[in-house]
């Protein structure tokens, strides 16, 4: 079974935090899956509690066949990075997780000051569609099969997140 990234991040993957930080984790994850978006808090406080030393990575792993939202709200996220708030958008789409619809992707791209026409036109190219669908296949050739899964520096982390939190703060301090 694969538990090494492939590929490594790379200038295309949406990351926050420092690129030299001691510790990468990527996440691979459904915006619709509840479980990702129960740990999206959780990320929130790592990297609150780490700071510089952590850098996050997002990447698309839409779960199609059981969240009918899961590709159209990947594209959403990735239609905000193009205008520079792919941050603000994938954390206003877990906000809203249980709301999801094609209404609300517009209300959205509002809030946080997206040009909406734009943003509208984007999410018809088939660049974000590759973009997304490129995540999925690198979450395959790295041994994902389902959401989420972290990676941390590279090497798939199987102890879930709320153990990826303790031994952090183990191996930190």
């Amino acid at each position: 079974m694969k538990t090494e990234l492939i590929p490594a991040v790379n200038p295309g993957d949406h990351s926050i935090g420092d690129a030299d930080a001691a510790i990468e984790i990527v996440e691979y994850g459904d915006f619709e899956c509840p479980d990702c978006g129960n740990v999206n808090q959780l990320i929130k406080q790592i990297r609150q509690e780490f700071g510089s030393q952590i850098r996050f990575i997002f990447r698309n792993f839409p779960l199609t066949e059981i969240h009918p939202y899961a590709m159209p709200v990947a594209l959403v996220a990735e239609a905000a990075g193009l205008q520079n708030k792919y941050w603000e958008m994938h954390n206003l789409i877990f906000q809203h997780q249980g709301e999801l619809n094609d209404a609300l992707f517009e209300q959205l791209a509002n809030k946080i000051g997206l040009n909406v026409v734009k943003f509208e036109h984007d999410l018809q190219t088939t660049t974000l569609q590759d973009k997304v669908s490129t995540d999925f296949e690198s979450g395959l050739r790295s041994g994902v099969n389902g959401t989420p899964t972290f990676f941390v520096n590279g090497q798939k982390f199987d102890g879930g997140v709320f153990n990826l939190l303790e031994i952090l703060r183990e191996n930190t301090n």
